[in-house]
């Protein structure tokens, strides 16, 4: 049966009224509207032992998930309510920018540049630049030492990768890998001489290999990691920042640390002090 012509193009204006609904016509909730759904997609990193990690049975440890966990908790998700995306270091940006996560707690040093960007509540967590090396070397004892052409290795995105490239690169072989496992890996095997980035998570990937890797050296930078999110979600940035302050108060924050953290044998730091900028 034909359709007349008002009717054919009252089937195109519904159509289109439709794609432009499914392609994003509404706008971005923040992260506390999507909160009050019992939903958060959370990022973190996958392969850092004691901070972030997903374990082969499928679930997800660390220090940055118990924070997520616990900012979670008190925008009034549960932790079944949570969906985990991996947020390597060079994509955390652009998957909050995107919306395709609510927060990111993944090791994420506050700086000036990235705020510009995206929102930081926090610092929950305050550590240093370090390196790492193979167990029987002798001659890295810090940045200083990275002469005559030895291969160290970084990730793509991060602030020791962008410190080593102005401060260190002069006389070193500087390698940008995806992520610290892939870096670590190539260490374990002989393909480069060190790893740089911060202590905390060297040292969690020194315990993991315990005998074969260790960290060495005084920090060199102080590294402040916030929790990131939208740029302009004021009111969930002043949530989160409630919720880090209560978990430090309570004593949650310990007991976190020395759970997940702990075991690496890395020396728990004081508490940071909320930015509230």
């Amino acid at each position: 049966m034909r359709m007349n012509r008002a009717a054919r193009v009252g089937v195109v204006v519904a159509a289109l009224a439709f794609v432009a609904t499914a392609c994003g016509g509404d706008e971005e909730k923040s992260a506390s509207e999507s909160a009050q759904g019992g939903t958060l997609t959370v990022g973190i990193k996958f392969d850092q032992p004691g901070l972030g990690q997903r374990n082969p049975d499928g679930t997800y440890s660390g220090f940055d998930v118990e924070v997520a966990k616990y900012v979670a908790d008190k925008l009034g998700v549960q932790p079944d309510g949570i969906t985990w995306k991996e947020s390597p270091s060079a994509q955390r940006e652009t998957l909050i920018e995107n919306g395709e996560v609510d927060y990111v707690v993944a090791t994420y040093s506050i700086t000036d540049a990235r705020k510009e960007k995206v929102d930081f509540a926090g610092p929950y967590l305050t550590t240093g630049q370090s390196l790492l090396v193979r167990a029987d070397n002798t001659d890295i004892t810090g940045p200083e030492s990275l002469n005559g052409g030895k291969k160290l290795c970084s990730v793509t995105g991060s602030t020791p990768a962008q410190r080593v490239k102005e401060k260190y690169a002069q006389d070193v072989q500087l390698q940008e890998f995806d992520t610290y496992s892939a870096c670590v890996e190539a260490l374990r095997n002989g393909a480069i001489d060190a790893v740089t980035t911060d202590a905390v998570i060297l040292a969690g990937y020194a315990a993991q290999y315990p005998g074969q890797l260790k960290v060495v050296g005084d920090t060199f930078s102080t590294e402040n990691y916030g929790i990131g999110l939208a740029k302009g979600d004021t009111e969930t940035r002043n949530k989160i920042n409630d919720a880090i302050e209560e978990m430090i108060a309570s004593g949650a924050w310990n007991e976190a640390f020395e759970s997940t953290i702990g075991p690496s044998g890395y020396p728990m730091p004081a508490p940071p002090q909320v930015d509230r900028y």
